[in-house]
């Protein structure tokens, strides 16, 4: 390759890093992300108690009177869990029921420490605000419909402007001066009141006043403004758009799924629960672009690359032998990092058009097999970086989704095929004239 070509390259690689880097350490962005991640254990538990409430058996269908041993405890499961349903499924709504709350606090946490803030104080007041402007409190009971998946994008909005609104009390010590005898518990109490009355008198405020004037609350309007972004997004030709420019990002060099991953993770989530939600009522699961199509887009990690790596396993090429044998593993878990630089992937126009278009045929497939049931939609948040075949089971505990899954591994590698044999022979011709 020309010198003065080369040095562009690792110019233009060298700024591209330097802003994925800030893009990915943007306090905001990052907030967004940790936030959500603080919530993932009380989703998948609160699944957990989803799955014990609902056996996968319908007594309609089967033949109670049967031998079977198995039949039998799947029909005695049943029983005692429609017996039992509200108290079984208290911990789903106590905690996967409650993932805005959940978030709310999570966001305002990480983004509280990255500015060095008091993380557990703005955390709390950001549980409280959202509390306030979420809720509607009558007759003593709590309507619980913004809490869960619902409120995620206002969890989102009151997470980060709680804690900017905390920090300017600190940007402009604005304190309360107290003696050095006091003890610093109670200091950090008494301070923490000015920043927890201005964010309840501007949010609680703005949502009375939304209420009088729209006779909706915050969340309520909140989501009226966003459903057409939201739309956008989190239909299958938005999400495709985002994905492919996460894709087109990595081929310079970029993270791109760093970046992309606040956008299309949330959607995920708030789609997954919202089938949750569908599933604890009995009801058809509709919402198609939930997390299950995000582990999708990034199935061997970004570009689908587990069939490139089978691929490279089968090569005569022992270079292409040895990474993709070192890349299994990884791979399987949706980490390709080994691929996209040690083949490598990077600014290599051959394999870079399969990198795009995989994800694009597997995201696609996956949208019609879910609208005509030929799998499951998933309603429960899995484990991340979990081997892909198990997220497969998890996201919707039906072995349908893992032969699917394992469908598009075969997919993948009938897309690649074609390319990395001309990549494979380019090399080969390469080393035979070095």
């Amino acid at each position: 390759m020309n010198t003065n070509n080369q040095t562009v390259i690792d110019r233009f690689t060298t700024f591209s890093n330097q802003i994925a880097a800030k893009l990915g350490n943007q306090r905001h962005l990052k907030s967004i992300s940790s936030g959500m991640f603080f919530c993932l254990p009380f989703m998948v538990i609160g699944a957990f108690f989803l799955i014990i409430a609902n056996p996968p058996v319908d007594i309609n269908n089967v033949n109670t009177a049967s031998h079977n041993v198995f039949i039998q405890f799947l029909v005695s499961w049943k029983h005692w869990a429609v017996a039992n349903y509200d108290a079984i499924t208290t911990p789903y709504t106590l905690t996967f029921g409650i993932i805005g709350l959940l978030s709310a606090f999570g966001i305002a946490y990480t983004l509280a420490e990255e500015y060095k803030l008091n993380a557990p104080t703005n955390g709390l007041i950001s549980a409280i605000i959202y509390l306030l402007v979420c809720t509607r409190v009558k007759d003593n009971n709590i309507n619980l419909d913004y809490l869960g998946a619902n409120g995620l994008f206002v969890a989102i909005i009151l997470g980060l402007l709680v804690v900017e609104i905390s920090r300017l009390f600190e940007k402009y010590n604005i304190k309360i001066t107290l003696p050095d005898s006091v003890p610093p518990m109670v200091a950090t109490f008494i301070n923490s009141l000015l920043p927890l009355l201005t964010n309840i008198i501007i949010f609680y405020g703005l949502n009375l006043l939304i209420i009088a004037k729209f006779h909706h609350n915050f969340p309520e309007t909140v989501m009226k403004f966003l459903t057409p972004g939201v739309n956008i997004a989190g239909s299958l030709g938005g999400f495709i758009v985002i994905v492919t420019l996460g894709q087109i990002l990595w081929l310079f060099g970029v993270n791109g799924s760093s970046i992309i991953f606040p956008i299309v993770f949330t959607l995920g989530i708030a789609q997954t629960g919202l089938n949750a939600e569908q599933f604890a009522q009995g009801e058809p699961l509709t919402h198609l672009m939930n997390l299950q199509m995000f582990r999708i887009s990034v199935m061997g990690g970004a570009g689908n690359t587990l069939g490139l790596v089978i691929l490279m396993m089968m090569s005569k090429n022992i270079e292409f032998k040895t990474i993709g044998r070192l890349s299994l593993i990884p791979g399987i878990c949706s980490i390709n990092e080994p691929i996209i630089f040690g083949l490598p992937i990077v600014f290599n126009p051959i394999l870079g058009i399969p990198f795009v278009i995989t994800p694009i045929v597997s995201l696609v497939l996956t949208y019609l097999a879910e609208k005509f049931s030929i799998i499951s939609n998933g309603y429960i948040v899995d484990p991340s970086f979990t081997p892909f075949f198990a997220q497969a089971y998890l996201s919707s505990m039906d072995w349908r989704n893992v032969i699917f899954y394992l469908f598009l591994v075969v997919v993948s590698m009938v897309i690649y095929y074609p390319f990395f044999k001309i990549y494979e022979k380019g090399r080969e011709m390469n080393q035979a004239t070095a």
